[in-house]
């Protein structure tokens, strides 16, 4: 580019992630009830070392790893909540931390019909944005060359590789197959090979998508 700025749009997020822009705010509240009652009611169990409603997303997955065949309508929804939890907390709102996630955010799944109204991309493209603007903030603050920033970095690596393609890896990939119409399009970016096994690109997909629609018919 000759001139001009470049950023994020609303726009590119719902074509490169499938996720919707458009909904209601989410929000998150503070609960009435203590962290672990909260944890208990809507997980069916709370780790022991739970203090200030911060939880390890070790645990989460550990502890949910796999749903039982014989597992009831309250125990699928726990587990998808779990799911959905570590999901939030690993990937699409994740700090520097980079282990653990606050149960503030299990609140957002509470009720799924509600959870699948939310403009999860919007949410996702703010919260990006804040912790890139607190890294250049702590690079213009210190001597440091700033810090690790949270959010979901995939995000803005798929975008660098749609908006200036001679940076994507594929560029350099003799005989790459890349499917063009792929939906959402941030999974052209991938080798077909990848996208067969269910990486990260599809769980984003699948978070509300699948897990919403199972979890409200059942």
């Amino acid at each position: 580019m000759s001139f001009g700025e470049v950023t994020i749009t609303l726009e590119d997020v719902a074509t490169l992630t499938g996720l919707a822009i458009d909904g209601d705010a989410v929000i998150v509240d503070i609960p009435d009830e203590d962290w672990s009652a909260m944890c208990l009611r809507l997980l069916g169990q709370a780790p022991t070392d739970l203090g200030g409603g911060v939880i390890r997303i070790t645990w989460l997955r550990e502890t949910f790893d796999e749903l039982p065949l014989s597992a009831s309508p309250e125990t699928t929804e726990q587990f998808a909540r779990a799911y959905a939890l570590s999901l939030m907390g690993g990937v699409l709102f994740s700090d520097r931390s980079g282990g653990s996630v606050h149960l503030q955010y299990l609140l957002l799944v509470e009720d799924w019909r509600r959870a699948g109204r939310f403009a999860w991309g919007a949410a996702v493209l703010s919260y990006l944005y804040r912790e890139m603007g607190r890294s250049a903030l702590q690079m213009t603050t210190s001597s440091s060359l700033g810090g690790d920033f949270g959010g979901w970095s995939a995000l803005l690596m798929i975008w660098t590789w749609e908006r200036f393609p001679h940076t994507s890896p594929l560029h350099a990939v003799t005989g790459a197959q890349i499917t063009q119409d792929a939906v959402p399009r941030g999974l052209r970016l991938l080798p077909a090979q990848t996208r067969q096994h269910g990486d990260q690109f599809y769980l984003y997909k699948l978070w509300f998508d699948e897990c919403t629609t199972f979890v409200v018919s059942i």
